[in-house]
């Protein structure tokens, strides 16, 4: 018990240090910003905005083009982990992933805001995958996963910082646990699996962005 209280507190403080360290970086994305447009300005004032919108196009469809290459590998406790290679530029076409729900890859410049975030609709992959970029876990169910477990899931959610669900009609199993290159299907909402994948995932050592923001993103 006493181990249990140690690990839940040492998590919430984790989660506490990202949420200062989100508002950090918001208040520097707020300077840049303002930075940014008085660049934008200049270059129009000086013609030059027509020639980065071109070397910007040419950047997406390279990068829409790029492939995941490798497959699961499935440990003792069930996770399966990617094995092999996961892009991640920014790109705004579509990305071909080769799993559903992704686990990683190419992704939208914008990624969905996942500070506990319930959706009732399907999501863009691609801004999903830029919030596991950030540390988030993405819990997923199909038209099959139990309305009770849906409901009680979606409340842990709520209460779990740098999380988000959302159906996904095209996953195989009712419910899913999806982080960055971390994958396993659950039983249901009270299944401990569950708890173990947030303790470990959430802001957890696969992160390629530890601390990136989970708000003021892409909303349904």
């Amino acid at each position: 018990m006493g181990s249990a209280k140690k690990s839940s507190a040492a998590r919430k403080a984790r989660i506490e240090e990202m949420r200062r360290a989100e508002q950090a970086r918001e208040r520097r994305g707020r300077i840049l910003t303002i930075g940014a447009s008085v660049v934008v300005v200049a270059g129009l004032v000086v013609g030059g905005v027509f020639l980065v919108r071109s070397q910007s196009d040419d950047s997406d469809s390279a990068a829409s083009d790029s492939k995941n290459s490798g497959r699961f590998v499935t440990g003792k406790d069930g996770v399966k982990k990617w094995e092999g290679t996961l892009a991640r530029n920014h790109v705004t076409k579509s990305v071909s992933y080769p799993v559903t729900p992704p686990v990683g890859g190419d992704h939208n410049p914008v990624w969905m805001n996942c500070n506990g975030d319930v959706y009732t609709k399907e999501i863009n992959n691609t801004n999903a995958v830029h919030s596991l970029e950030h540390g988030a876990v993405w819990v997923t169910y199909n038209s099959q996963a139990d309305k009770a477990d849906v409901d009680a899931l979606a409340a842990k959610v709520k209460k779990t910082p740098y999380t988000l669900m959302s159906p996904v009609d095209g996953q195989k199993d009712p419910i899913m646990l999806t982080a960055w290159g971390h994958q396993r299907t659950v039983t249901g909402a009270e299944d401990p699996a569950v708890d173990a994948f947030l303790e470990k995932f959430v802001q957890g050592q696969q992160t390629p962005e530890p601390g990136a923001a989970c708000t003021n993103g892409l909303a349904q």
